[in-house]
């Protein structure tokens, strides 16, 4: 069959993955990014010296779809990935303890030393843990029982008390699911814990950009897709999608275009708005996967005050810490990473900044004693959808019944939760299905499924 032209709306790791994987079955494409430059939500602005991530991404060495996509874009070393997972855990007052995997054992028994030494906890707390643990390893991901009932009422029912909850689960669930472990879907917090931490010893391994998030996916993609032959306009936001026979009219700022399949690779709120109702007559239903924000507050010192490159925080406003100080920055740059940030939201930039300059003082005394160059406020209202129970009947499968439209992002139906991984998966279906409609396939010597 001739190549096809294939139009990609949204520039971000969906759109991405699905440009590569239909430019790899040889048809046309054509990219249409509201922003500036392609990346979605991993994008980058300047900031006097510094280039600033809005948000800080991590990945586990297990997000292997998204791992192949760094490799296609030439960013493989551009990111660095633990050679065992291990997290510091810092306190006031207290060293850090490093809650780490042991490297000799196989999984599930590497967790072990690290759960039965976990110093925050007491002896019998532990215990309470490791068995826990070992019953999540019984949870299907894929259940739709599990989707019903929110992971802290899992713990609860397994003999976790608030305390172990608070300084052992909820580190893990609160940043990987933006969501405490009560707000949780259990089906999404055992794909975390099992595919992450419990099925493979090395499948947590930490994996942190080290170069800002602009340079790791969106400036090498769109060398990436040119270089390909793709097309790419930003700036360019679209109007309406309409089915016009067996091909598909995209109206946006500056024209419109003609093409014979689409995927759709925007936040759900906006898809519900341009999908034709005959493609999703249940697309209202999308609204109540709603939004869940971040907030990061950004911090420069003059000189530096600790060599942790990141750690999660214990009874401290300090969530997550990150080191981000570029090669050739003087000082040093933390950014503090706040998920399920509802209620500091709409917090005023000042009184964050104070909260948490007092905060940092407290986990690293050096702080005290060093000049503040910079602190500003970055806000993520909607990063990602709300990973509630029930949430999963609400993600809609890549296919529509428009025969030749798409959906695509991490919202959708991928079994995964709204992380980068899940968004490269759910480009790649998404160009599964326009390819299976075309009548032609990817270059499975190019693309693992």
């Amino acid at each position: 069959m001739s190549a096809e032209q294939v139009c990609v709306i949204g520039g971000g790791l969906a759109g991405i993955a699905s440009a590569v994987r239909l430019l790899d079955a040889g048809h046309r494409v054509t990219m249409l990014e509201a922003r500036p430059a392609l990346g979605g939500a991993t994008y980058s602005f300047h900031r006097g010296e510094l280039t600033v991530d809005t948000g800080q991404h991590v990945f586990l060495r297990c997000y292997q779809q998204y791992r192949d996509l760094l490799d296609r874009l030439g960013s493989t070393d551009r990111a660095t990935v633990q050679d065992g997972f291990a997290v510091p855990i810092i306190r006031a007052g207290v060293p850090p303890h490093l809650l780490a995997r042991n490297r000799r054992l196989p999984a599930p028994a590497h967790l072990l030393p690290a759960l039965l030494g976990y110093r925050p906890l007491r002896f019998g707390q532990r215990i309470a843990a490791v068995r826990a643990a070992a019953a999540l390893r019984g949870v299907d991901p894929d259940d739709p029982a599990a989707d019903r009932v929110s992971f802290g009422a899992w713990l609860a029912a397994h003999g976790q008390d608030g305390q172990t909850v608070q300084r052992l689960w909820e580190l893990i669930c609160t940043a990987a699911l933006n969501a405490p472990p009560d707000r949780a879907s259990l089906a999404l917090a055992a794909r975390v814990f099992r595919t992450g931490l419990l099925d493979r010893a090395d499948a947590a391994d930490l994996g942190l950009p080290t170069v800002p998030l602009a340079d790791l996916h969106g400036t090498p993609a769109a060398a990436l897709l040119r270089q390909r032959g793709a097309t790419i306009r930003t700036g360019v936001r679209v109007h309406q999608i309409r089915a016009e026979g067996n091909r598909f009219r995209i109206v946006g700022e500056g024209g419109a275009l003609t093409a014979g399949a689409v995927v759709l690779a925007v936040p759900h709120s906006q898809a519900a708005r341009l999908v034709p109702s005959e493609a999703a007559p249940d697309r209202a239903r999308w609204a109540r996967l709603g939004a869940a924000p971040i907030v990061n507050v950004h911090v420069h010192y003059r000189e530096r005050v600790t060599e942790l490159s990141f750690a999660a925080g214990l009874d401290t406003p300090v969530q997550w810490v990150f080191d981000r100080t570029p090669p050739g920055v003087s000082g040093q740059y933390l950014v503090v990473s706040i998920s399920a940030a509802e209620q500091v939201l709409a917090t005023r930039a000042s009184e964050l900044v104070r909260t948490y300059l007092a905060a940092l003082a407290e986990v690293f005394p050096a702080a005290q004693r060093t000049q503040v160059r910079d602190a500003f406020v970055t806000r993520e209202p909607r990063a990602t959808f709300r990973q509630v129970p029930g949430s999963r009947s609400s993600r809609p499968p890549a296919q529509t019944r428009s025969p030749g439209l798409a959906l695509a992002g991490a919202w959708t139906d991928t079994g995964w939760p709204d992380t980068m991984e899940g968004a490269v998966r759910s480009g790649q279906r998404a160009a599964d299905v326009v390819l299976a409609h075309l009548g032609s396939t990817s270059d499975p010597t190019e693309v693992t499924a």
